[in-house]
């Protein structure tokens, strides 16, 4: 019997998956919104175990968003190989939450996986979600949804198509409609081929608890399409479309929002689907919500799983477990195991100086507590908008030690000091050891559980005219602000511990002169409203947990964090 692999593969915000393998290796993008580096890339011989590696937009002639609202940014990259090069394609949004999107599709590529990535080049805005397919003539084309702002639209879902010149670097010849319909909506398509007919895989039904996957085909490029129907597909109105994948009226199982799909073939001949999905916490909207109304609450955004796939008689693509509904097991591919054995033993003989002088490169999957020792920040950091370069932190002013330089505030979508790590279960904690001594009440530093600049609960250390040096913990709530705490009173001159803990929606946060010792900072939190339903305007991403800084002074005022922590827990019984 073949090992399992446990869904989902990529836990926490990691949506919009994209998959290619190249020879034994897997490679997997996801989208990172307003969240810097762009895009995550992972790497696997056995679609079970998955390393971070080497983001491709790291430099900012790449990509620069400043300003990006939340959940815009890059959105749905597209991952590809041919002829010794990778592909990678993908939207930067600049404007969503109005009629007229701005939505930017580019490409870049590389001749290495690791990089270095060329700079981007233009594609054409007509929607967001581009992917490429390379023909086997040798031709290339760019498939993506197209948005609609007229008022009304004449389109529920509109695909286009056109080709790319790689010689040329640029797009060229007649823009096309391969896909328009009036009530089902679909977005980011693939195209590949298999046997006579080029298949259209797209996602359906938006992004919520209704999402899916549809696959059509033709036998040309440019249509007429064919949607495939089956009756396992459960429809209850026009709008929904047929599903190959779905966990639409499924609300018991645990991958919701399943959808957004690309596949993959492994070297021995079978078919592997990476998709989109969501675990609900308890929590719900009001019924009277202005936006999802009753909708379910997902804490953690919407992650990634794998499902394995076959082909039907009549050349079909369907699950091959049945039915369209994903699994929380699936079988490992043929002969994975013992990829995945070379690949522990090769981890195993690097040395420790090798992991130092780039942490996160090289397959460390057990990352908890970040002791600031090495040269260079582990990949699983990420930033908001900007790289935090010398003018935010610094792991040389003070060896052991990483400085944060305070800058804006923590609405800013321009230049805040901060790093966090993705929440990727409902049962976790995260502390922190800093040295920080304020000198106003407009310099501060500590623990932020975070969705967006809109959203979050702050515990973090600052200085008041009357009580001195002092910790509260701060909710934002959809631009709606309350301290949770009063100003609790600190030892000057002595170094801070904070810490939180998450039992399912629910937080607690502690702050203390010694680790072990806490004492509670305030009530227990729901933290329900750190979700893709409760926020008003970003509704894609998932909750982070990081270490930040502020003067709003504008004079710099640093904070030293002696180590930086973030695990999973086990469960609390009420």
């Amino acid at each position: 019997m073949r090992e399992k692999i446990i869904n989902p593969i990529l836990r926490g915000f990691h949506p919009d998956p994209s998959i290619v393998r190249v020879g034994e290796d897997y490679y997997l993008a996801t989208s990172t919104f307003e969240w810097w580096p762009g895009v995550r890339l992972h790497h696997s011989r056995d679609l079970k175990n998955w390393d971070l590696i080497e983001y491709p937009l790291n430099r900012m002639s790449q990509l620069d968003l400043r300003g990006v609202g939340a959940s815009q940014g890059v959105w749905a990259p597209d991952l590809s190989y041919c002829d010794g090069t990778f592909f990678l394609v993908y939207t930067v949004v600049k404007a969503f939450y109005c009629n007229m999107y701005d939505t930017h599709n580019y490409l870049v590529t590389a001749s290495d996986i690791h990089g270095p990535w060329s700079e981007p080049v233009a594609l054409n805005n007509f929607g967001f979600d581009p992917s490429l397919f390379h023909d086997a003539d040798g031709r290339k084309y760019i498939v993506s949804m197209a948005t609609d702002h007229r008022v009304p639209k004449k389109y529920a879902g509109r695909l286009v198509l056109q080709e790319y010149d790689p010689v040329k670097k640029e797009m060229t010849g007649k823009v096309q409609d391969i896909y328009k319909a009036d009530k089902i909506f679909l977005e980011g398509p693939h195209i590949f081929k298999h046997g006579k007919w080029y298949y259209l895989f797209s996602a359906d039904t938006g992004t919520g608890e209704g999402h899916g996957q549809t696959i059509q085909r033709s036998e040309n490029i440019w249509g007429p399409y064919e949607m495939y129907r089956a009756d396992f597909m459960e429809r209850t109105s026009e709008s929904e479309a047929y599903s190959i994948l779905t966990s639409r009226h499924h609300e018991e199982i645990l991958l919701q929002k399943s959808g957004h799909c690309d596949l993959v073939e492994t070297p021995e001949g079978e078919w592997y689907t990476v998709h989109l999905c969501g675990r609900a916490s308890e929590e719900r909207n009001p019924a009277d919500a202005a936006r999802f109304p009753n909708c379910r609450r997902y804490i953690l955004g919407r992650e990634t799983s794998v499902q394995k796939m076959k082909w039907t008689e009549d050349e079909w693509l369907v699950m091959e477990c049945g039915g369209n509904t994903p699994q929380t097991e699936v079988e490992m591919p043929v002969g994975a195991g013992e990829a995945e054995r070379a690949v522990r033993k090769a981890n195993a003989e690097l040395s420790a100086k090798a992991r130092e002088e780039s942490p996160g490169k090289k397959g460390e999957r057990q990352f908890v507590r970040d002791d600031f020792n090495g040269p260079k920040l582990h990949l699983d950091y990420q930033s908001l908008r900007i790289p935090m370069d010398g003018n935010h932190i610094s792991l040389a002013k003070r060896p052991g030690y990483l400085r944060m330089y305070g800058r804006s505030g923590l609405s800013s979508k321009f230049s805040q000091t901060l790093i966090a790590r993705r929440m990727t279960e409902y049962y976790m904690e995260a502390s922190a050891c800093m040295e920080f001594e304020p000198e106003v009440f407009k310099q501060m530093a500590g623990l932020v559980l975070m969705y967006d600049t809109d959203n979050y609960l702050y515990l973090h250390v600052s200085h008041d005219e009357d009580v001195g040096k002092c910790l509260t913990l701060l909710k934002a709530e959809n631009k709606k602000y309350e301290y949770l705490t009063d100003y609790l009173p600190l030892e000057p001159g002595r170094e801070v511990y904070l810490k939180l803990t998450i039992n399912g929606s629910k937080a607690q946060f502690f702050y203390g002169y010694r680790e072990g010792e806490w004492e509670k900072a305030g009530g227990t939190v729901n933290i329900g409203f750190l979700s893709d339903e409760a926020c008003a305007e970003g509704w894609f991403t998932g909750t982070m947990i990081g270490i930040c800084c502020q003067d709003l002074t504008g004079f710099g005022k640093y904070a030293d964090f002696d180590w930086f922590e973030v695990k999973s827990r086990e469960k609390i019984l009420d």
